[in-house]
C-alpha cells in the first residue's frame, strides 16, 4: 500500500509519519531510509506546492497513492488569524481543493482530512458534538480558517456522494507537543506560552537574586476553557479511523455529517494552563493577564463520544504531554 502524508513536515503529518512507521519516537526523521520499505510518499513544500494544481496533479498522475492523508494547512494562533486573514482562507483552500480533486482523478480511493474544532459554532452548546455543525456564527478572530476547514469536509462529502469515494473528516481539539510551532507571535496557546515561561524563567536566572517583580503577562482574562490533546494521540485517532471498515464508519455518520471529533474530553482555563506549564518549565515569577487582548471562544470542548465508542482513546495526559511539548522546545530553542 502506498501512503501519502501531505504536510509531513508538520506536527501532525509527523506525528502521522511515527504513528505509522510504529516508531513511537518524535525524535525520528520522517526523511529515514526506512521510509521506501513501508511505501510512504513524501514531500516538502519546496518539492511541492499543494497550492498550484498543475504540480498536485503531476504529482499523483505519477504515484498513485491508495492512502492520502491531508494534514498540510496554514495554521497559527489568534494573533496570526487577526493579521492574515486571506493568507488562511487562501492557502487551505487550494491545499485542500487540489489533493480532493487530484486525488479522486487519480482513483485514490481512502483519504483522510484532518480539520479543526474551529469549525463550530461560537456559542455551541458544550460539549460539542458533530452535529453542532452549520448551527451558528463562527469566531470571528479565525472564521476564515474556519470557512475553509467547513469546506474541506464539505468537499470529501460531496466527491462520496457523487463518486463513491471514501473520503472522511477528522476534527481534532487544540493539539500540542513535538514538532509545534514555536514562534513568539504567530503560534498557538501552548507553545507560545512554553516560549515566553521559558525565556522569563532564563531571564531571571541571569540574575543572581529573583525579581519579585518578574511577570508573564497574557492575552485575555485567562477564564476561557480550552481541551487539549497530544499530538501522537491525535496521529493515533487518525490512523485508526483511516483504516477503519467502512461499513462501520458509515453506520456511525450520514453523507452530510460525515467528520468525527478528536479529543480527550478534559478541558482546562488558560489560568490552569498557564500554571501547569510554568511548573513544567519551572518558572517562579508572577503570571498576569490583559483583559484588553481578545478572549476567543468562551469554552471549547469536544464530545468524542462517537470516536470512543468506535474503539479509540487518547493515552497521554496534559502534564505529561507538556513535560514532553517542553523537551521537544528545547532541543529546537
Amino acid at each position: 500500500m502506498k501512503i501519502y502524508v501531505a504536510g509531513h513536515r508538520g506536527m501532525v503529518g509527523s506525528a502521522i509519519v511515527r504513528h505509522l512507521l510504529g516508531t513511537g519516537s518524535s525524535s525520528m526523521s520522517p526523511e529515514s531510509s526506512v521510509l521506501s520499505s513501508h511505501h510512504l510518499i513524501l514531500r516538502t513544500h519546496a518539492e511541492l506546492d499543494l497550492t498550484e494544481q498543475s504540480a498536485v496533479r503531476a504529482f499523483f498522475e505519477a504515484e498513485k497513492p491508495d492512502q492520502v492523508y491531508l494534514a498540510a494547512a496554514k495554521v497559527g494562533g489568534i494573533h496570526a488569524n487577526n493579521t492574515y486573514p486571506a493568507e488562511f482562507i487562501y492557502r487551505n483552500l487550494m491545499m485542500e481543493g487540489n489533493v480532493i480533486h487530484e486525488a479522486w482523478r487519480a482513483d485514490v480511493k481512502k483519504l483522510l482530512f484532518l480539520g479543526s474544532s474551529c469549525i463550530y459554532p461560537k456559542m455551541a452548546p458544550q460539549p460539542i458534538v458533530e452535529g453542532s455543525l452549520l448551527t451558528g456564527p463562527l469566531e470571528p478572530t479565525n472564521e476564515p480558517y474556519a470557512i475553509a476547514k467547513i469546506a474541506g469536509i464539505k468537499l470529501c462529502e460531496s466527491y462520496n456522494r457523487q463518486y463513491g469515494t471514501d473520503y472522511r473528516s477528522i476534527m481534532p481539539t487544540n493539539l500540542y507537543g513535538p514538532g509545534d510551532n514555536y514562534h513568539p507571535e504567530n503560534s498557538h496557546v501552548i507553545p507560545a506560552l512554553i516560549r515566553r515561561f521559558h525565556e522569563a524563567k532564563l531571564a531571571m536566572e541571569s540574575h543572581s537574586v529573583l525579581s519579585p517583580q518578574s511577570s508573564v503577562l497574557i492575552w485575555g482574562t485567562g477564564t476561557p476553557r480550552r481541551e487539549f490533546l497530544y499530538v501522537d494521540d491525535m496521529a493515533s485517532a487518525s490512523v485508526f479511523l483511516m483504516n477503519l471498515d467502512r461499513e462501520t464508519y458509515d453506520a456511525h455518520t450520514t453523507p452530510m455529517l460525515s467528520h468525527i471529533n478528536a479529543g480527550c474530553g478534559e478541558d482546562v482555563t488558560i489560568r490552569e494552563l498557564a500554571e501547569t506549564i510554568a511548573k513544567v518549565v519551572g518558572y517562579q515569577g508572577s503570571i498576569g493577564f490583559d483583559s484588553s487582548k481578545p478572549d476567543g471562544t468562551p469554552r471549547k470542548l469536544m464530545s468524542s463520544s462517537l470516536l470512543k465508542s468506535l474503539g479509540w482513546k487518547p493515552e497521554v495526559g496534559l502534564e505529561e504531554g507538556l513535560r514532553m511539548a517542553y523537551e521537544d522546545f528545547k532541543k529546537s530553542a
